[in-house]
């Protein structure tokens, strides 16, 4: 419970049940939805902001229906648009707490566009990236991230194409936090989505997500809790990179400056890569985002990238606006933008 005021300045009191709508939960049975829908839920009253000044935007999907379980405001919009549309209203509204719920095929394939610059321009919206290696809503259809050689209702002789790396794509587009959890982890996932809710502009955060129907098992090896300690690299930043029962093994850099993995005993600690979420260069994030990629561990866990950049819309950037639009003049500014690049159709 967390006390806080809402929009008339009286005090309340908030708890999980503000979040939840009274809509009927309907995923498949075992659906790693579930679990992320009740993480999210359950920290969201940590952060002091009430439903009505909360907003959940989703796509088409399985993850779609995740903002008809959320007592805010929310749009289910239309297939990869999400983060379009979570932009707009970001641009218009700053006091709001925006989300985006997306899935693998919607954020990936149709959507990857709108999410690369939404990134890019540091939008202040949190990106919940659900990946699941498949598409679940249309019965199990290849995705982006479908594992090269998988056998599917599209890809029935084996999947030939590389699976699209999403931490991989967020770094590219300079995405200023990027992490990623499990959504069977109930410790993990909750810090993670709070380190996301606290950071200024936009986060990813990637979400593997266990598909029971049509894909089950697929992050089996990370979630385990028996083989977990000797496939997942849980990410501290200012620590060494070390994981395993006793954290026996450690990554290091090759000759090549490529990551690896290195038995502690044989390196000794300062050989260990030490972790840094704040390093203004992503080069050591996106080393990170390919290790363990496909079904090889181990796999990073955490925040990978977590900077300081200037985000789309913030006061800075308005009273920059502003200041140009004056230094114009409102005669120049209507010349520029009906310019030489203007022209008048008779008829």
């Amino acid at each position: 419970m967390t006390a806080t005021t809402n929009g008339n300045g009286h005090a309340i009191t908030l708890g999980k049940a503000d979040f939840q709508s009274s809509q009927e939960t309907r995923w498949c049975p075992g659906c790693g939805d579930y679990a992320v829908l009740a993480a999210v839920q359950g920290f969201l009253p940590e952060l002091g902001i009430p439903p009505e000044r909360t907003v959940f935007i989703s796509g088409i999907g399985c993850a779609g229906r995740f903002t008809y379980y959320m007592d805010t405001y929310g749009m289910h919009g239309i297939h990869g648009r999400a983060p379009a549309l979570a932009t707009g209203l970001a641009a218009t509204r700053p006091d709001l707490a925006i989300w985006v719920v997306t899935g693998d095929g919607d954020a990936l394939s149709i959507g990857a566009g709108h999410l690369v610059h939404a990134l890019r321009r540091n939008v202040p919206v949190k990106i919940l990236l659900f990946n699941n290696r498949i598409y679940g809503l249309t019965k199990g259809q290849a995705s982006p991230t479908s594992e090269t050689g998988k056998v599917t209702k599209s890809t029935p002789y084996g999947l030939r194409e590389q699976p699209l790396e999403p931490l991989s794509l967020a770094l590219g587009a300079e995405a200023s936090f990027v992490a990623r959890t499990l959504d069977r982890d109930k410790q993990h996932l909750p810090a993670v989505l709070r380190a996301a809710a606290q950071h200024k502009g936009s986060a990813l955060v990637e979400i593997l997500q266990n598909c029971p129907v049509f894909n089950d098992g697929a992050f089996s090896a990370y979630t385990d809790k028996a083989s977990a300690h000797e496939s997942l690299v849980r990410l501290e930043h200012g620590r060494p990179l070390r994981f395993g029962a006793d954290g026996e093994h450690g990554i290091v850099r090759g000759p090549d400056g490529d990551l690896r993995v290195a038995e502690v005993a044989d390196v000794g600690e300062d050989a260990l890569v030490v972790h840094d979420a704040h390093r203004p260069d992503p080069v050591l994030a996106f080393a990170l985002a390919r290790l363990g990629r496909g079904s090889d561990g181990p796999l990073p866990v955490g925040v990978l990238r977590a900077v300081e950049r200037p985000v789309f819309g913030d006061p800075a950037h308005q009273a920059e606006l502003e200041s140009a639009r004056e230094a114009l003049g409102e005669d120049e500014l209507a010349t520029v933008i009906a310019g030489r690049d203007t022209w008048t159709v008779d008829g």
